[in-house]
């Protein structure tokens, strides 16, 4: 079936009080879609996130962003105030997240919040924590821990609790124990709402795609609950971490340092940490999208401590064994594979018998060299089709950066002249995605607004400029939601009744 849907972080959402979350506008945005005939809303990871501000670098697989929990729900269950709520908000910004205003205040009324809440004698709460007892008590330990260490790295910390000895583990739980309730609050709050959006979402027609990165941070509750899943020594420390070799973009390579998988001890438990993690996502996530395919197949070590990727190895990685026995334990799996980038034999073949769409994004298409595969004449109908990603500049920024060669390439592609408005050439190559064979197609928000470079999400390999975009208030009004939709149905991605 031909469908289609907008590309949309949660913290971009225009939500009070300094960042997306699930309040109002949240609702607002579903029926913003829904009227402009789309039937899917992605979305980045939605995992807490630490330095750097990336959704792709979180504390914990499993856990839900606290930022994402309305404040107006906490104040119409008589938890917060809203005067409170507003002196908390005093410094953000309509335009961009302010992420260290937020660091230094929400914490401290969502603390509020829960010692308001006497939340320890709901029966469902106790009921969500011990349907969450895999992961959420070491989670709300470890970031009670990481909190009265003033968020000192847990490779920093003391050996008794950084390897976990009983007597320490012991020890902090009963010392911490308030503030481990408080994290385990605050995922309870945030599975709540999130269900609750969700479930308006569907009953709209509208589906979400969830974002699950390959690998996990290193500072997170997965590696220190779970070390013996990951290339760690005796001493609790990598061996080697992620990353990317060298190339005509990164002369020294990418270093990701997230920690690898030991695949061997994966493949002797059967792949559960796997299963759990891609189950937990079914709980939020109608789709997946899986960054980094290619790392299932062969992933990049390169040596702890290197200050460079230049030293790495390709390795060996559990290929489609894994996807096979996650479908035995979980049945068919809704997946997207995130394929972009040097594509090896092996890989291709692994995305043919999956059967998972795999990605392509027009913004790489228009290459005066040679012929490229993000070309619209060469898709495949199982695909999704972008005109850019978030880590790709918007396209109304991204004309000005194509090189005259290749534009002229673009430019005949479409049928264009050379002196079209950066705008329309923007509408063009969305109705060059909307029109290409792709069973799916997501266009961006900004791309839709035709906004320029200031409202880009990320510039991978850099920090401190990235993840802060906030959409306007209202920017999905009636009219454009018309024109996507009329849009929509010309190119036969229009739900029927």
């Amino acid at each position: 079936m031909r469908r289609s849907g907008v590309l949309l972080p949660i913290a971009s959402l225009p939500s009070e009080y300094g960042i997306g979350c699930f309040d109002k506008c949240a609702y607002q945005f579903v029926d913003a879609l829904a009227k402009a005939g789309q039937t899917y809303w992605q979305i980045l990871p939605m995992g807490p996130t630490g330095y750097g501000d990336s959704p792709y670098q979180s504390f914990s697989t499993f856990a839900g962003n606290p930022y994402f929990i309305s404040l107006e729900e906490l104040v119409e269950k008589g938890y917060l105030e809203r005067r409170e709520c507003e002196e908390a908000a005093e410094g953000t910004d309509s335009k961009y997240i302010r992420y260290d205003v937020i660091y230094k205040k929400r914490f401290s009324l969502l603390h509020k919040a829960f010692n308001r809440s006497k939340i320890e004698t709901n029966p469902d709460f106790n009921t969500f924590i011990q349907e969450n007892v895999d992961w959420l008590p070491d989670y709300a330990l470890f970031m009670a821990i990481k909190d009265s260490k003033k968020g000192q790295s847990y490779l920093e910390w003391e050996d008794d609790i950084r390897l976990r000895e009983a007597t320490a583990m012991v020890s902090y739980k009963n010392k911490l124990i308030d503030d481990v309730n408080f994290y385990q609050f605050l995922q309870y709050e945030f599975s709540c709402q999130w269900k609750k959006l969700k479930a308006y979402a569907n009953e709209k027609g509208v589906r979400i795609i969830g974002d699950i990165p390959i690998y996990v941070a290193l500072d997170s509750a997965d590696t220190w609950a779970h070390p013996e899943l990951f290339q760690f020594d005796k001493e609790g420390k990598p061996v080697c971490v992620a990353g990317c070799p060298p190339d005509a973009f990164a002369k020294t390579g990418q270093l990701w340092g997230n920690p690898l998988y030991d695949w061997e001890k994966h493949k002797k438990h059967n792949y559960s940490w796997w299963a759990e993690r891609i189950r937990n996502c079914g709980k939020w996530y109608d789709m997946v999208r899986i960054d980094h395919f290619r790392g299932f197949d062969e992933y990049y070590a390169i040596p702890y401590g290197d200050k460079t990727a230049e030293h790495g190895t390709w390795e060996p990685g559990p290929g489609m064994e894994l996807f096979r026995t996650l479908k035995e334990e979980l049945g068919e799996l809704s997946i997207i594979a995130e394929d972009l980038g040097f594509l090896t034999d092996s890989v291709r073949l692994m995305l043919k018998e999956s059967g998972f769409p795999g990605m392509k994004v027009l913004q790489f298409a228009f290459d005066s060299r040679e012929d490229s595969d993000y070309l619209p004449y060469r898709y495949d109908k199982n695909s999704v089709v972008y005109t850019g990603t978030h880590d790709n500049s918007t396209t109304f920024g991204w004309w000005d950066e194509l090189a005259k060669q290749d534009k002229d390439v673009a430019l005949r592609y479409m049928n264009r002249g050379r002196f079209t408005s950066r705008k329309k050439l923007t509408w063009d190559l969305i109705c060059l995605a909307m029109s290409s064979v792709s069973d799916l197609c997501i266009i961006p928000a900004q791309d839709y607004l035709c906004l320029p470079n200031t409202a880009r999400i990320n510039t991978p390999s850099t920090i401190g400029i990235n993840w802060q975009w906030r959409m306007k208030k209202g920017a999905f009004d009636d009219k454009l939601c018309e024109k996507i939709f009329r849009m929509t149905k010309l190119y036969g991605r229009v739900k029927s009744d």
